[in-house]
């Protein structure tokens, strides 16, 4: 029999390629979303599939499916949508993460926690590994997403430990991609919008703070190898470890994309860490996995899609 997964946040820019990653290789794929920041343009395609099932629902609510895995993806992970509505990306982190839990310890499933590099804060340690506890403002404008996600990480080993439930935690680093939605605030999608549209680059800060980026489909592979490792409520760092500037990006966007926009530069936000890169060396030995795609050839694949829909 084909194994059956659930995917929340499915018709989400990562959840939607893991979803296609999955029906390839012939799992029956239960996509949930609440199209908060998801899109049914992003997994219309695989909807006449018999092995794709699309259901609208809050994952606040709890639910109940008859699966093997869930891959927990649901989650607003840029700061624009994240701190829209604060107490929901609370609510989505903690509670929905509950309901995932429940869920797990009642049919007897595996689960994979989507958490994020932000756990680590603004890192006083660089690179970072998972034994760092990170430097985190608990009361700070971006503390929803990153408390909500280290509760979210207690939550899980808690089950784990307690009631046994096969968790699996992924530390997930800047990633970009196809089907990035243009309005999301995060700096690959703003640039490639602005360079695109010839607008000027907005670069906040001096451009020298760094980020870590990892193409879509080699991060969707490193979930799919943690959920079939053995890694057992350990966090586990997925991410490119090749640190770029943001300046070097921005450099890099307007020369692949051809643009003659100009560089605009405006005040550091409160907390936006100034260092973000991956120590992946775990992921490496337990999961055989490292990326592959360079940053060139992935703005190539995304620089081509978000041609494509905004129709320049």
């Amino acid at each position: 029999m084909p194994k059956r997964v659930l995917v929340t946040g499915g018709a989400g820019f990562l959840g939607s390629h893991l979803c296609d990653r999955l029906v390839a290789e012939h799992c029956e794929v239960i996509c949930l979303d609440n199209f908060f920041t998801g899109s049914r343009a992003n997994v219309v395609h695989l909807l006449d599939n018999p092995l794709f099932e699309l259901v609208r629902w809050d994952v606040n609510q709890p639910t109940i499916f008859e699966v093997d895995e869930v891959y927990h993806l649901a989650c607003p992970a840029s700061p624009i949508h994240y701190q829209r509505n604060p107490v929901r990306t609370i609510r989505t982190c903690v509670i929905g993460t509950l309901n995932m839990l429940e869920l797990c310890r009642e049919v007897h499933a595996k689960l994979l926690i989507a958490s994020t590099s932000e756990v680590y804060g603004d890192p006083e340690v660089h690179p970072q590994l998972e034994s760092y506890w990170g430097n985190v403002n608990p009361l700070g404008p971006r503390a929803c997403y990153d408390e909500g996600k280290r509760c979210a990480e207690s939550v899980a080993s808690s089950f784990a430990r307690q009631y046994s439930v096969p968790v699996r935690i992924a530390r997930i680093f800047n990633t970009y991609g196809p089907r990035m939605s243009f309005d999301d605030g995060r700096v690959v999608s703003n640039f490639i919008v602005q360079s695109l549209r010839g607008e000027p680059i907005t670069i906040y800060g001096d451009g020298q703070q760094t980020r870590s980026f990892c193409f879509a489909f080699d991060l969707i592979d490193g979930l799919v190898r943690l959920m079939d490792s053995e890694l057992e409520a350990e966090p586990c760092n997925l991410g490119n470890p090749t640190e770029r500037t943001i300046q070097e990006l921005a450099e890099q966007v307007i020369e692949q994309t051809g643009s003659k926009a100009k560089l605009e530069f405006h005040p550091l936000p409160t907390d936006d860490p100034t260092r973000r890169r991956p120590d992946i060396t775990r992921a490496r030995e337990v999961l055989g996995w490292s990326p592959s795609v360079t940053l060139e050839e992935g703005l190539a694949q995304t620089i081509a899609d978000f041609r494509e829909r905004l129709h320049v």
